[in-house]
């Protein structure tokens, strides 16, 4: 899935290739994409595209006295960009494409989903708050106002483990399940402490992790093309997707907790004292 470093990449990417430039036609392809109705898709077509925005992982285009595109990846989505589209719509069908953008010039992008859970998710809106999961976003991590002290204040009364706060975009807009691994693997924490039972100096040393893990993660993604950014993620990665591969920072070997659609990775020697997680299905975690 794509999260915060990726979309923050994907938006400079696209708005490099779109702003001041009108787009010709939007073609849906997949008939659970689109999840609005008024004002119509055909509503973004014949505007100039002002700006490219992301929130949290949500991507925003905004055309110039017109609505705005925004649109969500999903786990499964990506954008694959073109110099030269087909002007002719593209047949629905059961393919991996799900909608297309075409600019006037003939280059554009098309939204394609693998797999069979069809999540991706696109809105044509007068204002990116009509978007459900954009109007319940909780504060941007990168933002300037995002300090020790309003982190903290998240954390307060969390009786949930920490790594499900995290990827609550309802508390912190934009961490998914890979970064939320390499952000507890950075801190030297466990994924299932008690948010509300972290010291001051474990959310200091979360804040910092999470920070950190962030801003290099966009860093090395800056610049980069979408059909880049996959790879990109993959070899950044210290924990998450390396489960048997030793850690990068003591040599341990990375662990894994499944769930019924997802999995956890870590580092027993760096997390949880040498101690493996017992699968949460079976029993109780080890703390």
């Amino acid at each position: 899935m794509p999260e915060l470093p990726e979309v923050e990449a994907l938006a400079g990417f696209l708005a490099g290739r779109l702003a001041g430039r009108t787009v010709e036609r939007v073609f849906p392809a997949a008939v659970s994409v689109l999840k609005t109705y008024d004002p119509p898709l055909s509503a973004f077509e014949g505007h100039v595209v002002a700006g490219v925005h992301r929130h949290g992982k949500f991507l925003d285009l905004a055309a110039h006295d017109g609505p705005h595109l925004v649109f969500h990846l999903a786990r499964a989505g990506w954008l694959r960009w073109s110099d030269s589209l087909p002007a002719v719509p593209p047949r629905p069908g059961k393919g991996p494409l799900a909608l297309r953008l075409r600019l006037a010039e003939g280059d554009g992008f098309d939204l394609t989903e693998a797999g069979t859970q069809k999540r991706l998710a696109v809105y044509c809106v007068r204002d990116p708050a009509d978007v459900p999961g954009i109007a319940s976003l909780g504060p941007d991590p990168l933002a300037p106002g995002f300090t020790l002290a309003a982190f903290t204040g998240l954390l307060r009364g969390e009786r949930r483990q920490v790594k499900g706060v995290l990827r609550d975009q309802g508390v912190v807009a934009g961490i998914g399940n890979a970064y939320s691994d390499e952000i507890l693997h950075a801190a030297r924490m466990s994924p299932f402490k008690l948010a509300a039972s972290l010291t001051d100096e474990e959310a200091a040393d979360l804040y910092e992790a999470l920070r950190t893990t962030l801003l290099e993660a966009v860093e090395r993604s800056r610049g980069r093309a979408a059909a880049d950014l996959k790879d990109e993620k993959r070899s950044g990665m210290r924990v998450h997707g390396r489960t048997g591969q030793p850690c990068p920072v003591c040599g341990d070997t990375v662990r894994e907790v499944s769930f019924a659609d997802s999995s956890l990775q870590y580092c027993p020697t760096c997390q949880t004292g040498g101690k493996p997680l017992a699968d949460r299905r079976l029993s109780r975690l080890l703390k």
